[in-house]
């Protein structure tokens, strides 16, 4: 079975073939970076991770770009006389990049600031006022949507049917459509905010960072551009028609990943249910919080609520408590990937029937560990060691990973069989059986063996 993804702007499932199979190219359109990251940035963020990591199984190397958007209005409007527009954007950008790692997102190949190509995009414009496609007004440059006769083919819109670009001033605008490419320095603005320019000093446009940026990095054509499902219009959209007015075949494939909402609710600061990736990972585990954002298919809109991160707490302490005892039963086993699980990933990165597979190999590897039967419980342990890796997820055998709450909870359980072992030294069976039965309850289970009684979370 060859790997299918859904197409944005096919809206289709498509064979996914790249260019070079030894190195599939991948765009992803980063933070702009005027305030932290929320829940929507991460989800975001993982579903591309995810992507990236199967592909790499798959083809073996993926050359990931994902920009920085550092100067633009909002990073101008947040900026204070005590932190300027540059300092703000460092410090949002590092928010960003301690979130992606505290949940195990690998870093890009290359991450580029919009701010260090600015040549680039001068080059780039320039290559639009040749062509014809953009046009020069009191120091703006805007590109003329009525020259590109394929302008909304992304989103399968008719331009008189679109919303007027508000960017920019509209007075210097041969059509309202028309959106900035470059900006020409304001009264106001702080003069670091601004380059030398063919066209007089100022700043970029949003959407031609992304053009000048990918065609620096990966060229005029490259595999998947992906971003999340509200950058499809007008970001991806006049992403797409500068840089074919401009002659490149630019990306092959355009992914988007649903939306957040948060208990049933979109997100927002008014309703007070805006949380960002910070809070989140500060109520619960990384590795849940990634679980809890992963498990859902990347196309469908997550719903983020108390049960959602429950259930992904409770889906990783069956898995990681099958690997425990596998772990103790078989010691290490080699990686695999059970061809149901490739099937799954191959049909447009299918993550919940993927999981659904691993799950059910946790199932068969419990029942093959009651039943003492090694070479079943070493091939379920080895399928899980591969499926939970490719995804991210390093398994916590002998809850290496837990840290101190594990810590502690290995003390106060140790303590405890100890009192069990004292109680059956001493024949009181009764109270041998008390303990027991309170480590039933707990769904903790015991296995005596002729070296001491090892415990692990029942799965």
């Amino acid at each position: 079975m060859s790997m299918r993804l859904y197409d944005s702007r096919a809206r289709a499932l498509r064979d996914f073939t790249p260019i070079d199979e030894t190195n599939v190219t991948m765009y992803v359109c980063g933070p702009t970076v005027q305030s932290g990251p929320h829940i929507g940035h991460l989800r975001a963020a993982l579903a591309f991770d995810v992507l990236r990591r199967w592909l790499e199984h798959r083809f073996g190397r993926v050359t990931f770009v994902r920009n920085v958007t550092d100067i633009d209005d909002k990073v101008l409007q947040n900026a204070t006389p005590d932190e300027p527009w540059w300092a703000l954007a460092y410090r949002m950008e590092r928010e960003f990049t301690a979130v992606n790692d505290a949940i195990g997102i690998l870093a890009p190949t290359y991450e580029p600031r919009a701010t260090a190509s600015i040549p680039q995009m001068h080059e780039f414009i320039e290559r639009l006022i040749e062509r014809g496609h953009a046009y020069e007004s009191n120091g703006d440059v805007y590109f003329d949507v009525r020259s590109w006769a394929a302008y909304g083919t992304l989103t399968h819109q008719d331009i008189d049917a679109m919303d007027s670009d508000p960017d920019a001033d509209p007075r210097g605008k041969r059509d309202p459509h028309d959106f900035a490419l470059w900006k020409a320095a304001k009264e106001g603005e702080p003069a670091d905010a601004s380059w030398a320019s063919p066209w007089g000093e100022g700043r970029p446009g949003w959407h031609i960072e992304c053009s000048a940026m990918s065609h620096r990095y990966l060229g005029g054509s490259f595999d998947i551009h992906g971003g999340g499902l509200d950058l499809r219009f007008p970001h991806h959209e006049n992403e797409l028609a500068q840089s074919a007015a401009a002659g490149d075949p630019f990306a092959q494939y355009w992914v988007h990943n649903g939306l957040v909402t948060v208990d049933g609710q979109k997100m927002s600061k008014s309703l007070g249910n805006f949380t960002l990736a910070r809070d989140l990972l500060e109520a619960h585990p990384a590795r849940v919080v990634r679980y809890a954002l992963a498990a859902a298919h990347y196309r469908s809109n997550l719903d983020v609520s108390d049960q959602a991160i429950a259930e992904a707490a409770a889906a990783l302490e069956r898995i990681d408590g099958f690997a425990q005892r596998a772990q103790r039963a078989v010691g290490s086993a080699p990686p695999n990937i059970p061809d149901a699980f490739r099937d799954a990933m191959d049909d447009d990165l299918g993550v919940p029937q993927a999981l659904a597979v691993v799950h059910e190999t946790v199932r068969a590897g419990n029942v093959a560990l009651e039943r003492g039967e090694s070479a079943d419980i070493r091939g379920a342990f080895s399928a899980v060691s591969g499926m939970m890796g490719v995804l991210g997820f390093p398994l916590a055998a002998n809850g290496s990973a837990r840290g101190a709450d594990a810590q502690a909870l290995a003390t106060i359980i140790g303590s405890l069989i100890s009192q069990r072992a004292e109680a059956r030294a001493a024949k009181d069976w009764a109270a041998a059986d008390r303990i027991r039965d309170l480590f039933a309850d707990a769904g903790v289970a015991l296995e005596d063996t002729p070296d001491g009684t090892i415990w692990s979370i029942d799965g």
